[in-house]
């Protein structure tokens, strides 16, 4: 059974930095991994995606700010935000799904909150 493992998530002051990673486990070669997050009182969105091709697309707000970035042997993405502002607290989500029509596999989420 695949899962997937977030961790990263943490207290932060606008402007800074942090960097989440989630490893996927019982896989290999996975077809796409993502970030989501949700903020409170808004649904989950989609922050970063990226296929095992490199292919990669940014939600409007991590444009710029948010980098994700892939092992593919190792089953691993990372997601590097800078320039963190308040808008960005949110618990965020690592996605995965194994083949491109495969279903959508969930990690249980880490917590970013950012504040002063």
């Amino acid at each position: 059974q695949v899962q997937l493992v977030e961790s990263g998530g943490g207290l932060v002051q606008p402007g800074g930095s942090l960097r989440l990673s989630c490893s996927a486990s019982n896989t290999h070669n996975v077809y796409i991994m993502a970030w989501y997050r949700q903020r409170p009182g808004k649904q989950r969105e989609e922050v970063a995606t990226m296929t095992k091709d490199g292919v990669t697309y940014y939600a409007d707000s991590a444009e710029g700010r948010f980098t994700i970035s892939r092992d593919v042997a190792e089953s691993t993405v990372s997601l590097q935000m800078n320039n963190l502002r308040s808008a960005d607290t949110a618990t965020y989500y690592c996605q995965a799904r194994i083949t491109p029509l495969g279903a959508e596999i969930w990690g249980k989420g880490t917590l970013v909150t950012v504040s002063s």
